[in-house]
């Protein structure tokens, strides 16, 4: 019970009155509803602020019926820090920091395993913001998401101290292997240059979130290759038992999509997981993301 204590322990997320948010809690772990807000419109530094503590709290934070064009996607995100282009998804026409996930434009079975967004660079994002634009008439498609802070403090104390100063090594290629992205002349020359400038790099397993201190597990399916510090049977068996320890029901909350709704999440603590089960129905989301810093472990 040690995740759901502390994670119960943190500060109350109250927004102020003047803001008129209402916010209900989802799970003890992870998410919350926000109320009484429309994301179209320009945010004040307060009321900014105040999102971003709920941010902190919850760690993903989901908007209903909202009316935000791509443009005002963005608009939003910026409001947060400067933004992501990714190297391989497409684009919303004149606003390249949206992306589109569209089941009839993209192969996304990437996005149908755990991952933590982008962890192939060497500054993966802070968060990100994904708002539905296309659901399936026939239902699915939910997205969950688990907390690492949760999962971290739900180790025994002799695994927290065995994975707490390993590091390891997130690769591009895990998620975006040339066999689905390189199938053409024009996809395999994208695919190149940007295998290219995203060689494997190294990030801590345990990550210290630079704004609260909490450690969280930082590892997922979706990049994470391989530890570093021990031999390859070792590598294995760990990442093997933390993906799957990472990613338990308690630690995690599962949003069931309706027209209008925006996710906002921590890229920094949680992962995530876009339930595949609607096909051959369509799907078309878009994903502004916003960027972070170089991952740190514990000293």
């Amino acid at each position: 019970m040690a995740a759901v204590s502390s994670v119960l322990n943190r500060s109350p997320a109250v927004a102020p009155a003047a803001n008129a948010l209402q916010v209900t809690r989802l799970s003890p772990a992870i998410g919350a509803v926000v109320e009484g807000i429309d994301l179209s419109k320009p945010l004040t530094p307060a009321l900014r602020d105040e999102i971003n503590a709920l941010l902190l709290t919850h760690q993903v934070l989901f908007f209903r019926r909202q009316k935000v064009s791509p443009v005002q996607q963005r608009d939003f995100a910026r409001n947060f820090g400067s933004l992501h282009r990714h190297p391989i998804f497409p684009v919303v026409k004149d606003v390249p920091e949206a992306i589109v996930l569209d089941t009839a434009l993209n192969d996304l079975r990437d996005n149908a395993l755990w991952h933590t967004d982008v962890t192939f660079e060497e500054k993966p994002p802070k968060a990100a913001v994904l708002a539905a634009r296309l659901l399936p008439e026939t239902g699915g498609g939910d997205t969950i998401w688990a907390s690492g802070t949760a999962a971290y403090e739900g180790l025994s104390e002799g695994m927290r101290q065995r994975v707490e100063h390993l590091t390891a090594q997130h690769d591009f290629t895990r998620s975006f292997p040339v066999s689905r992205f390189g199938n053409t002349p024009e996809a395999l020359a994208k695919w190149t240059e940007t295998r290219n400038a995203h060689p494997p790099v190294t990030h801590p397993v345990v990550r210290v979130h630079p704004e609260t201190g909490e450690k969280g597990l930082f590892v997922a399916e979706g990049f994470t290759t391989e530890i570093n510090d021990v031999d390859f049977g070792e590598s294995q068996a760990l990442l093997s038992y933390l993906f799957h320890h990472a990613t338990k029901p308690e630690y995690s909350v599962r949003w069931r999509w309706e027209e209008g709704d925006i996710a906002f999440w921590d890229n920094r603590i949680t992962q995530h997981y876009a339930v595949d089960d609607y096909r051959p129905a369509r799907r078309i989301m878009n994903r502004v993301t916003i960027l972070g810093d170089r991952p740190v472990g514990p000293s």
